[in-house]
């Protein structure tokens, strides 16, 4: 009624002549001789010609041998651990790269030019005592959600000034043009759509893009307002940016940013995180996530630890 097969797929390094090699005719019947590329092109042209399971085995093991490639790699539930139960995982369907202090980084100049706008907005126009926009930050996400939450602004005529006056940098005047970033993002494979994920304001991200030559490589950005103001502490923003995209699987979200908690948030949901910058604003000390699969000192590293976001057929 069911036909059941088992099989075993075994990795030899093999030094010596093809021609030398002895088969037993009563176990082997033809023996080819293909590589792994050879093998997905044939398998792609003409699948009937393949059992499913053997070219799942075959992606099961180039998915692993690159697991164990990248150094340091702290995988999802499932793909850790005993080898019996370690599983194809789905091919990545969207990037959300952050902004500010990710796609760039210019020991915080803009950051703290940022806050310091922010600062002067909540004591001028809010009269709080210096250093509380500060304290709405750590406890609230954002110093907005913070105004929010303790009453300071209750109408959207409100907070898009604030949005505008704080986000309103020269940003020019700091960020040039960086081509061996262009020439990273487009070496990414192509099917993959790649978006912007801030919780900064749509215009400030556009600035930041233009300045650094990169505008043109996104499908769109994801900023505070897309989200309805939910800071990426929460899981709602990351659920309003998986609508945006079009995606319902979490694990096929690849996420890269520089902040913890944002990597700790994204990976409580499922999403692939990567932290960007190893060095803490706050601290100034060696930073570093237990909750990010991988980490990296610059967004130029991306390929050192995705190297499969760069294979793919260019043709």
């Amino acid at each position: 009624e069911h036909v059941r097969v088992w099989g075993g797929m075994f990795e030899v390094v093999y030094h010596g002549s093809f021609s030398d090699i002895k088969m037993q005719p009563e176990e082997v019947s033809e023996v080819l001789r293909l590589s792994i590329t050879d093998i997905r092109r044939i398998a792609k042209e003409d699948p009937n010609d393949w059992m499913p399971d053997g070219i799942h085995a075959i992606n099961l093991y180039l998915q692993h041998r690159k697991d164990t490639a990248v150094k340091g790699r702290r995988l999802l539930k499932g793909y850790s651990g005993h080898l019996e139960r370690y599983r194809i995982r789905p091919k990545p369907q969207v990037i959300f790269f952050d902004c500010d202090d990710c796609l760039y980084f210019d020991g915080w100049q803009v950051a703290n030019k940022l806050t310091a706008k922010i600062e002067e907005w909540c004591t001028s126009k809010k009269n709080l005592p210096k250093g509380e926009a500060y304290q709405l930050y750590k406890k609230h996400g954002t110093a907005l959600k913070g105004l929010l939450a303790e009453g300071h602004i209750d109408c959207e005529k409100e907070i898009d000034e604030y949005l505008r006056d704080v986000h309103d940098l020269p940003i020019h005047e700091h960020l040039k043009i960086d081509n061996e970033l262009r020439d990273m993002i487009l070496k990414i494979d192509p099917s993959i759509p790649k978006y912007i994920f801030t919780a900064s304001v749509r215009d400030h991200a556009e600035r930041c893009l233009r300045a650094l030559g990169i505008e043109d490589l996104f499908v769109d950005i994801i900023d505070v307002k897309s989200c309805n103001l939910a800071t990426k502490h929460s899981t709602e923003s990351f659920e309003a940016a998986m609508k945006i995209a079009g995606v319902d699987d979490p694990e096929s979200c690849i996420f890269l940013d520089d902040s913890r908690t944002n990597i700790e948030a994204a990976r409580s949901v499922g999403w692939r995180s990567f932290l960007v910058g190893r060095i803490g604003r706050d601290c100034g000390a060696p930073i570093t996530s237990e909750h990010a699969e991988h980490e990296i000192n610059r967004i130029h590293d991306v390929p050192t630890v995705l190297p499969e976001l760069f294979e793919h057929d260019s043709s």
